[in-house]
């Protein structure tokens, strides 16, 4: 019978940096696999830009905030200039414009459009509740809401018809 010590002289030990290193990167493998990736749907992030003044633009954020999103508030004096910025057409604009995982969220509306919007990804450049429904979120809210999608060259079609 091979004794223990014959059989591992001609092998060399392992130093303590290459088994500590080798712990750390198979811990680190786990840690990291257990988070997998991150996408707004998860995160629930969203810049809104408003008017200072706006109280029910304040509604509709608390409104969101309410339900865990993480809400960033942009106070402007103009906010026509954002709408601008993000390509939105005049006949879709609302009192406030948020963004949320690339896409624009244009008005009032309700958070199960929102949140398909981020969990399907649709190829629109974003969603709208044109004007102030006064029965939306951030309003009275209870009413069933029209959502339109809407695309970067203009074209709108109905998204889908939520409660909020």
């Amino acid at each position: 019978m091979e004794s223990t010590m014959a059989r591992d002289a001609g092998r060399k030990p392992i130093s303590r940096r290459l088994a500590l290193g080798a712990v750390a990167g198979i811990t680190a493998t786990g840690v990291l696999a257990s988070f997998g990736p991150v996408h707004a749907a998860e995160a629930k992030t969203m810049r809104v830009y408003k008017s200072p003044t706006c109280g029910c633009c304040e509604r509709w954020v608390d409104y969101l905030r309410a339900s865990g999103w993480t809400v960033e508030v942009v106070n402007l004096q103009d906010v026509s200039s954002i709408k601008k910025q993000v390509g939105l057409l005049p006949q879709l604009a609302a009192c406030h414009t948020a963004i949320a995982d690339g896409y624009v969220i244009e008005g009032h509306v309700p958070l199960p459009a929102i949140e398909k919007l981020v969990t399907e990804r649709p190829d629109v450049h974003g969603i709208a509740v044109p004007g102030m429904p006064q029965d939306s979120p951030g309003m009275r809210g209870g009413g069933v809401q029209d959502v339109l999608a809407f695309t970067r060259d203009g074209q709108t079609h109905l998204y889908t018809r939520v409660a909020g």
